[in-house]
C-alpha cells in the first residue's frame, strides 16, 4: 500500500500557510471549546457567538505564538495572564465575563493538567497552520 493508498483526491496536495490569526484564532477557539466539553465546561459558546473580549484574546494568543514560536506553553499563559489584567480581570474560582473574574488567573504551575493540555494544543494549532509546506 502506498502512503498516499486510501486518501481522498486532493487529500496530499500542499496546502499553504495562513497569516491570518484572526483564522487561526477561529480553529483554536473551536478545539478548546472541544476541550472543555470534554472537561464538563459546557459554558464555551461557538466563535460565531463568542463575544468581541474573547475573540481578542484568543487572536492576541495566536499573534504571540506567532510572533514567539519557540516559547514553551507556559509562557503563552503568563502572556494570556498579562492581557488579562491588563484589561481589568482577576482570580474567582468561576469564570463570570461581567466580574471579569476567571479560574485560570493563576501562575501556569497552578494550571490542573487539563488546563495546561490547553496551552498546548493552542500553540500546536498556531504552528501547524500558519507553518509553510
Amino acid at each position: 500500500m502506498s502512503e498516499h493508498e486510501g486518501l481522498p483526491a486532493g487529500g496530499c496536495e500542499p496546502r499553504s500557510a495562513t497569516t491570518d490569526p484572526r483564522r487561526i484564532a477561529e480553529v483554536c477557539h473551536e478545539a478548546n471549546r472541544a476541550l472543555c466539553e470534554a472537561f464538563g465546561d459546557h459554558t464555551q459558546p461557538a466563535w460565531a457567538d463568542a463575544p468581541a473580549w474573547q475573540r481578542v484574546s484568543a487572536i492576541a494568543g495566536v499573534q504571540f505564538c506567532i510572533a514567539n514560536p519557540s516559547a514553551p506553553p507556559s509562557a503563552n499563559h503568563d502572556s494570556w495572564l498579562e492581557e488579562k489584567r491588563a484589561t481589568g480581570w482577576r482570580y474567582g474560582p468561576a469564570k463570570d465575563a461581567k466580574a471579569k473574574t476567571h479560574p485560570c488567573f493563576v501562575p501556569y504551575a497552578r494550571l490542573p493538567p487539563g488546563q495546561k493540555a490547553k496551552d498546548h494544543v493552542f500553540k500546536a494549532i498556531v504552528a501547524a497552520m500558519s507553518r509553510k509546506h
